[in-house]
């Protein structure tokens, strides 16, 4: 069953959070997740600020997309999907890694495989990581602050993957060229 969520009180609420955290994009994009977070706005002040800590982590930026687009994609956020494309492509990543990504499979660049098999991992077994995927990451090049840094990427996911799912955020007018349909289950 899908809650409905309203937009016209949120005017006031959102105004008052975009001189705060600086909602917009820099190309003017007001996320419609936000517009569903704001009606519970300690949810909307929670993951401003742990997106803001992940994007701080030591993970390169395309690093932390890839984790974010990875997650987002075996949780079935068909939003998240899109946003993160968005993402990933802003931060450098070539088209084919996109792809692999998107149709959830391992990119053919080393680092970004095991980025993405980490997350994917720590997600689906909801943090209890098995030291053989552990010792993978590692022996990548990886050390236990990438780990941990996942593991707030992880909790991200959380906050803005349920919400969509819960809320059924549609899609910015801006994300459609970049929309994803979720397999079926």
């Amino acid at each position: 069953m899908w809650l409905i969520f309203h937009y016209i009180p949120l005017k006031v609420h959102l105004k008052r959070l975009k001189r705060t955290f600086k909602l917009q994009k820099e190309d003017g994009l007001l996320p419609n997740i936000f517009a569903k977070m704001a009606e519970a706005p300690m949810l909307l002040e929670a993951y401003l600020a742990l997106d803001g800590i992940y994007a701080k982590t030591s993970l390169s930026p395309v690093e932390q997309q890839a984790a974010l687009l990875a997650i987002s994609a075996d949780n079935h956020c068909e939003f998240c999907v899109a946003a993160h494309t968005g993402g990933i492509k802003k931060a450098g990543a070539d088209d084919e890694i996109i792809k692999d990504l998107r149709a959830r499979n391992t990119p053919n660049d080393a680092k970004l495989a095991a980025v993405t098999r980490f997350a994917r991992h720590l997600n689906a077994q909801r943090g209890w990581a098995e030291q053989t995927e552990l010792d993978a990451f590692i022996e990548a090049g990886f050390t236990q602050q990438h780990v941990l840094e996942l593991v707030i990427g992880c909790a991200l996911k959380t906050l803005s993957n349920y919400t969509n799912h819960v809320a059924g955020t549609p899609l910015n007018e801006e994300l459609k060229p970049l929309a994803w349909e979720a397999p079926a289950s």
